[in-house]
């Protein structure tokens, strides 16, 4: 079967796709601002359907109507990481904390916890029938590659950015709905912050690669770089100070010795 009728044959309507996530599955939630937010919401308004099911998240940046009170029957929320939104869900004993190191969580689908479903944001596909995560790579890779199950959200407004693409036969079911990805606002930057960006901002060099994360502290740093040169990225996440600094100049990544000239980050 070529990859154009295997995907136009797996497109369902999201209210259809829910369908397939049973009482007591463990469902994974893709990452931050490639959560599907879309798919959840429909999740959520078929609550009745199911008793116990574990919703498995990282930094979740929604809704969360799966922690919040009275959902305890239908869902129970294990966090790999306890954010604004789901902590008092941690605190009052309705949702677990699984405690992990980021880059060890893809291993814990293969160990600790298998997944029965994943719910993924992601691209419509190229001219390959490949298609991209997006914005969120990290964790949602190896959740496509295990899940029994995996349930995409098409949405025609993600960025396609390249590293790991995925043909559409990894995927079980498609749901399309177009609509602007979640935006991490950018953090307020106080005196605390810039006294401590422009002390780091001291200790990197002319050609240093940096892992950067996100937050005010990194932003804080890549304010104070600017008379830098030839800086390179190879880090999980970075924020819009990394593209000022791209299109300023500073950052070229000539002086990489892994993937000299490119930016790396999931």
């Amino acid at each position: 079967m070529d990859w154009k009728t295997y995907y136009q044959e797996r497109h369902l309507t999201a209210d259809e796709a829910v369908k397939h996530i049973k009482s007591g599955n463990r469902v994974l939630v893709g990452h931050a601002c490639g959560e599907p937010s879309f798919l959840l919401d429909t999740m959520i308004g078929h609550k009745e359907d199911y008793e116990n099911v574990e919703i498995v998240h990282m930094v979740a940046m929604g809704k969360c109507e799966y922690c919040q009170p009275g959902m305890e029957k239908h869902f129970h929320h294990n966090a790999y990481f306890v954010g604004a939104r789901t902590r008092d869900a941690i605190n009052s004993g309705c949702g677990d904390f699984t405690p992990c190191f980021f880059y060890q969580v893809p291993e814990t689908f293969h160990t600790t916890m298998p997944l029965d479903v994943a719910l993924v944001s992601v691209t419509p596909p190229d001219e390959n029938g490949m298609v991209s995560l997006g914005v969120s790579v990290d964790y949602d890779y190896e959740a496509v590659m295990t899940a029994k199950i995996v349930i995409a959200q098409v949405n025609d407004q993600m960025p396609f950015t390249y590293g790991k693409l995925i043909p559409v036969d990894k995927f079980t079911y498609f749901v399309d709905y177009s609509a602007p990805i979640i935006e991490l606002a950018p953090p307020k930057i106080g005196p605390i912050e810039e006294a401590i960006g422009k002390y780091c901002s001291s200790l990197i060099h002319d050609g240093d690669t940096l892992q950067l994360g996100i937050g005010a502290i990194p932003d804080a740093v890549l304010k104070f770089l600017k008379d830098k040169k030839d800086l390179g990225i190879h880090s999980e996440m970075f924020s819009d100070g990394v593209v000022d600094l791209v299109e300023a100049g500073v950052i070229t990544n000539k002086k990489k010795t892994l993937h000299p000239g490119k930016l790396v980050a999931n």
